[in-house]
């Protein structure tokens, strides 16, 4: 080209073709930063490629070689009569991004949150080769058309360990791999919306997530009360005979954040109900791996395949990034069923086969083995800390999971203890923050442990009790 530099403006961009490169990759770059940056916004008209050439001095075919590429990016829209336009679709700018972009809050030192595994622990040198033997094994198939519910090996090996583990017998075919309980959530309830169902049945308190995703696609949540026998299912089949409600999600093995198990009798009770008004149960399995003081209960599932959907993810048990997950949906639902394989698609397929490595050789089961161990003894710790820094009040909760409840003095805003410790570097939650009813309740804090320095234990229950004395 005849100068180092030309500058052109195209609408309100300047686009600018350096020397040192071709041409036509040079406009194509500059017309991508304009477009990234938001100087070209979506809907923008580009001039004609005969306009632009002779503007710019360059030949036809650098334009339509600038444009085809970024047409083919889906930067650009070219339809003929229409000519070419920033796409409707197009990049996020920078700029917004920068302006929409929420600030990362740092964790805090001492991080006394439920639902946080240990990540300081997690199995990473077994995760890479997991990773190498899944790219060593995968198939054509595997990288071209996976399986839409998961790649076989994958869906084998959860089948494999939920009979192990959960007492659940089911056939891999019937497993649907997902992005994690709630992608499996929103799955589940996008095919019971469409069958006809309005409403979920849900355990006041309870997780949000989970109830959360489901009234977004469409089922709006019943709340349910809970006591130290898991949700009351006398309650429950009253909430429905008013509302109607035929789907109930519910935490059998260990409910959140109350910490009790699903009584025998009320187990029973709710199969016959999900039975006798062709209803479905969501079984969130969410930490049922870590049960401290005996084995774990087996899953719901197990009692009621024919009614019960069991969801489940690496969440708890490694981490959120893992981004895997699972349903079964039950046997005799087939609106349950409707959907689940196309909705969404699955975790990549290298993803899933590195999950299956790493439960085939038998790496995930002593990950497993050390974390409640680990988890076991910093439970113990916890109690015994509090005990010395808060002594007299009621901690409760099965030796299970990641957290307890600790009982505050009557009288004092649980809110404001959690600012108080949030000032002191800890964090701890409200329990009210997982009800839905606004009914009065005993003031509590929900105290987790798992992602919790052991050696920082008693220091951060200490600065806890001092937010207590502050706000009592």
């Amino acid at each position: 080209m005849a100068d180092d530099q030309t500058n052109r403006w195209v609408g309100d961009a300047l686009v600018t073709i350096e020397g040192g490169e071709p041409v036509h990759v040079a406009l194509e770059r500059s017309l991508r930063a304009a477009v990234r940056e938001g100087r070209l916004r979506p809907g923008d008209p580009l001039p004609p490629s005969r306009a632009l050439a002779r503007d710019l001095g360059v030949s036809r075919w650098v334009v339509t070689q600038a444009y085809g590429a970024l047409v083919a990016e889906g930067a650009l829209d070219a339809r003929t009569g229409a000519g070419t336009r920033v796409a409707a679709t197009s990049w996020p700018t920078l700029t917004a991004t920068r302006a929409v972009a929420p600030p990362v809050q740092p964790r805090p030192a001492f991080d006394l949150g439920p639902g946080v595994p240990d990540l300081r622990h997690l199995p990473r040198a077994a995760w890479v080769a997991a990773v190498r033997t899944a790219v060593a094994s995968a198939t054509p198939g595997d990288l071209v058309a996976p399986d839409p519910r998961g790649v076989p090996a994958l869906r084998q090996a959860l089948a494999d360990r939920l009979a192990v583990t959960r007492a659940v017998l089911v056939d891999a075919d019937a497993v649907v791999v997902t992005h994690g309980a709630a992608d499996g959530m929103t799955r589940l309830a996008s095919a019971l919306r469409a069958a006809g169902h309005d409403s979920v049945l849900v355990e006041d308190p309870s997780w949000p997530r989970l109830r959360d995703v489901a009234a977004a696609a469409g089922l709006r949540p019943v709340p349910v009360p809970v006591d130290a026998d898991g949700v009351d299912t006398d309650a429950l089949v009253a909430a429905a005979g008013r509302t109607g409600a035929r789907v109930a999600l519910v935490t059998p093995s260990h409910q959140f954040p109350v910490g009790a198990a699903l009584a025998p009798a009320r187990r029973e009770a709710l199969v016959r109900w999900a039975r006798s008004v062709d209803g479905v149960v969501v079984e969130d399995d969410y930490d049922a791996e870590f049960r401290y003081d005996r084995r774990p209960v087996a899953a719901l599932r197990a009692l009621a395949p024919d009614r019960v959907a069991l969801l489940g993810s690496l969440s708890k048990t490694l981490a959120a990034g893992f981004g895997v997950g699972w349903l079964v949906p039950p046997d005799d639902v087939p609106a349950a069923r409707a959907g689940l394989d196309v909705r969404t698609s699955a975790p990549p397929s290298l993803h899933q086969l590195a999950c299956a490595a790493l439960l085939a050789d038998g790496a995930y089961d002593r990950h497993l083995r050390s974390a409640r161990a680990r988890y076991r003894r910093r439970r113990a710790a916890l109690l015994v800390a509090l005990e010395r820094h808060l002594p007299g009040l009621p901690v409760t909760g099965l030796s299970a999971g990641l957290h307890v409840v600790l009982g505050l003095p009557a009288g004092v805003d649980e809110n404001r203890v959690a600012r108080l410790a949030a000032r002191r570097d800890v964090r701890a939650m409200p329990a009210a923050r997982y009800r839905i009813a606004p009914v009065a309740s005993a003031p509590a804090l929900v105290v987790g442990y798992g992602n919790l320095v052991d050696a920082r234990l008693d220091e951060a229950v200490a600065r806890l009790a001092a937010a207590v004395a502050e706000a009592t």
